[in-house]
């Protein structure tokens, strides 16, 4: 009978492991997820802002070398990410595209000027830091005039603060959630051995003696849910690359190793410090109140 007994007790713990487990990894799944939504989210507002392209425009009177020698000159500016030379040929062809029709052979000749498509670092794709960039071409006598979207830079950075800081709001108060959901599945599964805690106590055993195991199950437990979220992320990953294959650009593996590692070291941490707050907490109540 005491084997019985000592069987089905191991095979409750043992389940009640597993679902704290389980638990555990549910959380920290739906935490890693906000956490590539928030990387992919600031993945997408680079990759926005680094295709705003400056059209520099240069006088018609210079020579195709002087040109290449200024892109050679911006290229090695730090606000600039990348140039592309755009001949008069180049132009014209462009043009012929958009309007369907060869407007050179009916004009006579090539209107357009050669030019260059310059496109800004992110960090600079803002209307303050392109105009005194602007100003500084000008200055170039090669250069007759710049143009860019002076409207769309100014709606484009005050949408990404906006949703950036729905986002990070969303975050904050999504990780105390699960905060919360974690340590109550912790406390839940320690009350459940509220009585051996209390059997030890009463036989000697110190505090620190009756905390260490639960601790390291603790510690454990928040390690394989860490992992087993890291897993359900990197397939919640491959099967949205897969059907939508233009999210490709967004792909870092260097920010993915660090939501991963973020997600795993936060696993340990909560279940760990609510394992410690949970054991604590049985440690200090008197017999007759495990039985409330």
């Amino acid at each position: 009978m005491e084997e019985f007994e000592a069987s089905a007790s191991a095979k409750k713990t043992k389940t009640i492991y597993i679902s704290t487990v389980f638990g555990i990894a549910m959380v920290l799944l739906m935490v890693g997820l906000l956490g590539l939504l928030l990387v992919d989210a600031n993945n997408i507002s680079r990759y926005v802002k680094e295709n705003i392209v400056l059209n520099i425009f240069v006088d018609d009177a210079a020579h195709e070398t002087d040109v290449l020698q200024l892109q050679k000159q911006l290229d090695a500016n730090v606000m600039v990410k990348q140039t592309q030379y755009v001949s008069k040929e180049l132009a014209a062809r462009n043009l012929q595209k958009d309007l369907g029709e060869d407007f050179v052979k009916f004009l006579g000749y090539n209107p357009l000027s050669q030019s260059l498509d310059i496109y800004l670092k992110a960090d600079y794709a803002n209307n303050k830091d392109i105009e005194k960039f602007k100003a500084e071409l000008l200055k170039n006598p090669l250069v007759k005039e710049v143009k860019y979207q002076q409207s769309l830079v100014d709606r484009m950075n005050e949408n990404v603060k906006a949703i950036s800081l729905i986002i990070l709001t969303f975050a904050g108060i999504f990780v105390i959630l699960s905060v919360a959901l974690i340590n109550n599945t912790i406390r839940l599964a320690i009350y459940s051995q509220r009585f051996l805690i209390k059997s030890m106590q009463l036989v000697g055993a110190t505090k620190g003696f009756i905390r260490k195991p639960f601790l390291l199950y603790g510690i454990w437990h928040g390690l394989l849910g860490g992992l087993i979220a890291v897993i359900l992320l990197i397939g919640t990953l491959y099967v949205a690359y897969q059907n939508i294959p233009e999210l490709v650009f967004l792909q870092n593996y260097t920010e993915f190793g660090i939501v991963f590692l973020g997600v795993v070291g936060l696993g340990i941490f909560i279940s760990g410090f609510s394992t410690f707050l949970a054991v604590n907490k049985f440690l200090r109540l008197k017999i007759y109140d495990l039985y409330r």
